[in-house]
């Protein structure tokens, strides 16, 4: 693996797009297959068991992987030896995931046998499952060969849709079904551990890298908070709502979380190109990488949160079915977590990369307790609608934290966030307010407007025409090598 060469940011964007466009469908297929097998107490059991099942398989991982990422970009360490040394934190990590994990689902849920048994059912293989995909992906980030990477999300969510489908077929009980939702994130985790094994000698008795230790206390406390966050709503409302009103949430909840995969695409293929960066070009260089990954991720969520906005119970009742239209008003809300999450991200990402975790981690802290208070004050008052606003109140408050805290804040405020942000709102308030009768065109207007953003930005369509170009020289040195 060593011996091939790079691929550029564009192609990896290319490939993880497609790929992640792919997955995330299929994903988005198991949701409406789960939604309409499962009746609404089940599925919000079932998203419960699946925030914990998230942060377990966080807790495999620990910020881990950031270090890998920052080791192995230096050119005198082995790769291998960096790998192994990972896998080796892995495999210890797992066993006191499970030995915390299932003794702290046992005291938080004693009273409820089922969704103690659905919770056992699932985490087990999937949080497995996860460990063993995040060595593959860190891997294949770390190398710049998105293709792998893309591969195995893919080669994920058609086990999912499968088993689940499978499940089905065979009228299996909810716990089994969450048994075989798991099993498909153990199965593509296995193909991943695969992949790497062909392409690097993985050598458990070679020496352990201390360097993955370095600064890992930030990244451990980064990293949790990370993995929180989007699990805060399912988990707090458990003790809020019903499991009924918990479901109708999750299923609202999903359709954002899911799509999110979309512009995360982007976020995956800068990351790696963001350290580089920052460690031969220095800060300068950095910041103007930074912004392009801003601006790129800002447009892709604005594309993906319009129709959400606009076509609610289009959306909802389409995938779901009319029992499931209460959610809608929830989706609606739900669909500005795209937007700003986007941003957030590559803000975020901004200052991970120029070696400021410790003020990300301050962000990501401040919005953890307030999303707690936010959850608790707003869904006791408002019930479904009040648990969505608390999640985009959530999100108002990183990109705050984040923005405040980054040295380079007036630059990202003139070149970016203001424009950005500023004209994205102008619209909405317009095209609400003249079209909202008319979702279809509303949304459609709204996208075509985009188009328009672009066009008003110049440096934005001199790399868009960079990428393409490269695009076409790849293509052509595929066909023929001499180039």
């Amino acid at each position: 693996m060593g011996s091939e060469r790079k691929n550029s940011i564009g192609k990896n964007i290319f490939h993880l797009f497609y790929s992640t466009a792919f997955s995330s469908g299929l994903n988005a297929l198991t949701l409406v297959i789960l939604a309409n097998y499962l009746d609404s107490p089940s599925y919000g059991m079932f998203s419960v068991a699946l925030a914990f099942a998230l942060i377990m398989g966080y807790f495999t991982d620990v910020g881990v992987s950031v270090s890998v990422l920052r080791e192995g970009a230096k050119k005198e360490v082995s790769l291998s030896a960096v790998i192994s040394s990972y896998i080796k934190i892995r495999i210890v990590l797992l066993g006191i995931t499970f030995a915390c994990g299932f003794c702290l689902i046992y005291l938080i849920y004693h009273s409820n046998t089922e969704l103690i048994k659905a919770m056992y059912y699932l985490t087990f293989p999937m949080v497995t499952g996860l460990a063993l995909q995040s060595i593959s992906i860190t891997y294949f980030q770390l190398t710049e060969k998105m293709q792998y990477l893309g591969f195995i999300r893919i080669l994920s969510a058609v086990l999912l849709v499968l088993s689940v489908s499978l499940g089905m077929f065979f009228s299996l009980r909810p716990n089994l079904i969450y048994l075989v939702y798991g099993c498909s994130y153990l199965l593509a985790g296995i193909g991943g551990m695969y992949l790497i094994s062909q392409r690097i000698a993985i050598r458990l008795r070679s020496a352990f890298h201390k360097g993955l230790l370095k600064n890992i206390l930030s990244f451990i406390v980064s990293g949790l908070l990370i993995v929180i966050l989007p699990q805060i709503g399912p988990i707090v409302l458990e003790k809020t709502l019903t499991l009924k009103l918990v479901g109708f949430f999750a299923v609202a909840y999903r359709i954002p979380f899911s799509l999110y995969q979309i512009p995360g695409v982007l976020a995956g293929a800068f990351y790696p190109a963001l350290f580089k960066r920052y460690n031969s070009k220095g800060i300068e260089e950095h910041l103007q990488l930074n912004i392009m990954q801003l601006k790129l991720m800002a447009l892709t969520g604005m594309a993906v949160t319009i129709p959400l906005y606009y076509m609610p119970e289009i959306i909802i009742g389409s995938l779901f079915g009319k029992k499931w239209l209460f959610a809608s008003s929830a989706l609606q809300i739900l669909s500005f977590l795209l937007v700003l999450q986007s941003v957030n991200v590559a803000l975020a990402d901004g200052l991970t990369t120029r070696a400021l975790q410790s003020r990300r981690t301050i962000v990501q802290a401040a919005a953890v307790v307030g999303g707690v208070g936010f959850y608790i004050l707003f869904s006791q008052r408002y019930g479904v609608e009040g648990a969505a606003f608390a999640g985009v109140a959530v999100e108002l408050l990183c990109l705050a934290g984040f923005w405040l805290l980054n040295p380079s804040r007036k630059t990202l405020a003139i070149k970016v966030l203001l424009p950005y942000l500023g004209s994205f709102a102008l619209l909405f308030v317009l095209i609400t307010y003249f079209f909202y009768t008319h979702p279809v065109l509303a949304a459609v207007l709204h996208l075509l407007c985009l188009l328009i953003i672009i066009a008003a930005d110049p440096q934005l369509i001199r790399k868009l025409i960079d990428i393409t170009n490269k695009k076409r020289i790849l293509r052509k040195k595929a066909v023929d090598p001499r180039g």
